[in-house]
């Protein structure tokens, strides 16, 4: 099993920036990559960016390609995600995903945190 726990989320003005972390436990050694999706009430979880824990590049969804940044520290097995120049449309509860490809579809998935609030106001 795979634990993982964000921290970072809250309230913060149209371009601001906030700092997303995810700390992975258990067996994380064993994925091989990490995501971020997003959710608002009504839709289906949709996807932000993912990086393996080595080499790979990350991979970005559009809408936030330019003012996201993933970075991951291996050591520490933390996943974090730079979000700047913020919009309200980014809006949503953001999650912290694990799992064994580097995919952009929530099914993909095996390891699911429990969701920090990002909140963009005018």
């Amino acid at each position: 099993q795979v634990q993982l726990v964000e921290s970072g989320g809250g309230l913060v003005q149209a371009g601001g920036s906030l700092r997303l972390s995810c700390v992975a436990s258990g067996r994380a050694s064993n994925t091989v990559a990490m995501g971020w999706f997003r959710q608002v009430p009504g839709k289906e979880r949709e996807f932000v960016a993912a990086a393996g824990w080595t080499g790979s590049s990350p991979n970005y969804a559009d809408s936030v390609k330019g003012r996201f940044t993933v970075s991951r520290t291996y050591a520490s097995k933390t996943l974090y995600l730079q979000m700047n120049s913020l919009k309200p449309e980014d809006t949503a509860v953001y999650y912290c995903a694990a799992g064994y490809s580097m995919a952009v579809v929530a099914g993909a998935y095996n390891y699911w945190g429990q969701g920090t609030q990002v909140t963009v106001s005018l």
